[in-house]
């Protein structure tokens, strides 16, 4: 245990650097400098004059460059975009101050890892950590993954935990390659799902929440538009990073389209038999072990909706919903051999979000029965559930030719299909979110 005093100590004599002030970087910069650590930080060279007038209140000091951050940091956070991380470490990696420690925030390791082992000296110590968290969620109670890749003294992890300690997150130790497993087994899938939620409502040019559109309300549907909103309000490059540069999120992505196709195949055909057999299979291997109460409830789903109080009509009940999205989420892990309770311990507020909305689906008695029917006898789903096959499937392309550039161009023009409605959406998301996280703790 590191005591108060070797705390003060370090806060009067060590500087704390971060390379790249997007919106994790400048949580992390904002939390470190309130705590009373000594803060620099930097972005593009381009951006310095205009992050010095914008940050000319806090507590942190603005450099012009990388370099000016490594020679003076004792430890150095590169805060950069996962396809960018081997590329900015190799400019400024070399100007890092002898026998500091260096670490990354991006939500892939294994690239981050190699550009460190090729760029930085030898002498560095490097204890990388990942917030599984974004930057709008409160970091009090998340978890908060702490790699202790290459680390000669006791010092060096111990100064690390003290610096991040304002953060009030829950530490977990992994190595690199657990840690992309997990957050693949935990994200990648997931994240598939609401991309291409929003894709196909984006096709079809439909804000599902509007006035005159009754198909999509209910405890579930909240949710599902909450998600994917939240997601396409924030930065394009941390899902491209997760999905291109993670290499155990490819087969996630893959199988995560080829479920989605082959239920909807199963819809068409009617094969209500062939169907059924498959999800019980899938409710039997990833609910097993499930006990107890579910992860969310009525009450907590039914309080954030977007839609309007008039668009619902009083005691009127929801349309049933094939729920292809869900489905196949459930289908995916089944066929991957995925526990998604494994990697509770390592869970981000969304993951716990989709997990609950999935065994809400699968559990509720009733519920899933229910949505099999609509599946194979209501067709007034199948345009929307065509179009979100298709948006699997392209989502799916994008990542296996690890193409960064169309997965920007692809985000970006859905983003701007919803962003009229990102304010009030990550209003209701955030207050959903920290209702969800303290219901289900």
């Amino acid at each position: 245990m590191v005591s108060a005093e070797q705390i003060e100590e370090w806060k009067a004599t060590k500087t704390i650097g971060i390379i790249g002030l997007g919106d994790m970087g400048l949580l992390y910069a904002t939390k470190f400098s309130e705590a009373g650590w000594k803060v620099v930080c930097c972005d593009k060279e381009e951006n310095y004059e205009s992050l010095k007038a914008q940050h000319a209140g806090c507590r942190f000091q603005i450099l012009l460059n990388g370099h000016l951050v490594s020679r003076v940091s004792d430890y150095v956070i590169y805060s950069v975009e996962a396809e960018n991380i081997d590329k900015i470490v190799s400019i400024y990696g070399p100007s890092t101050k002898l026998n500091a420690i260096v670490g990354g925030q991006t939500s892939c390791k294994t690239p981050e890892i190699n550009a460190f082992e090729r760029h930085l000296p030898s002498d560095i110590e490097i204890i990388t950590v990942h917030s599984l968290h974004g930057p709008r969620v409160n970091s009090e109670g998340q978890p908060l993954v702490i790699i202790e890749h290459r680390c000669t003294k006791k010092e060096s992890l111990e100064f690390v935990e003290a610096v991040v300690s304002c953060l009030k997150s829950k530490k977990v130790y992994l190595s690199y390659e657990e840690h992309d497993k997990i957050t693949a087994d935990t994200q990648a899938v997931t994240h598939a799902a609401f991309l291409s939620m929003g894709s196909a409502w984006a096709k079809i040019k439909v804000y599902p929440w509007t006035l005159g559109t009754d198909k999509w309300y209910g405890s579930l549907e909240n949710v599902k538009m909450n998600i994917s909103l939240r997601i396409y309000s924030n930065k394009w490059h941390v899902y491209a990073g997760l999905a291109i540069t993670n290499p155990s999120a490819h087969n996630q992505i893959l199988q995560y389209a080829a479920s989605a196709t082959e239920l909807f195949s199963l819809f068409l055909r009617h094969d209500e038999k062939q169907l059924t057999e498959r999800l019980m299979r899938a409710k039997e291997f990833v609910f097993q072990d499930h006990t107890g109460d579910l992860l969310l409830d009525d009450k907590v789903l039914d309080k954030y909706s977007l839609a309007p109080k008039e668009n619902i009509a009083e005691g009127k009940k929801p349309v049933p919903n094939s729920h292809l999205s869900l489905l196949a989420i459930v289908d995916s892990w089944y066929q991957l051999g995925i526990n998604p309770y494994d990697h509770m311990i390592c869970s981000t507020p969304l993951f716990r979000v989709f997990l609950g909305v999935s065994e809400y689906l699968f559990l509720k008695p009733g519920l899933l029965e229910q949505t099999i029917k609509a599946a194979i006898h209501d067709e007034s789903f199948r345009k929307d559930d065509l179009e979100f096959t298709i948006s699997t499937r392209e989502w799916s392309s994008i990542v296996t030719f690890a193409n960064f550039d169309l997965y920007r161009r692809r985000f970006e023009e859905v983003q701007e299909f919803f962003k009229p409605m990102f304010p009030e959406a990550n209003k209701i998301g955030n207050e959903m979110l920290k209702t969800i996280a303290s219901h289900s703790h």
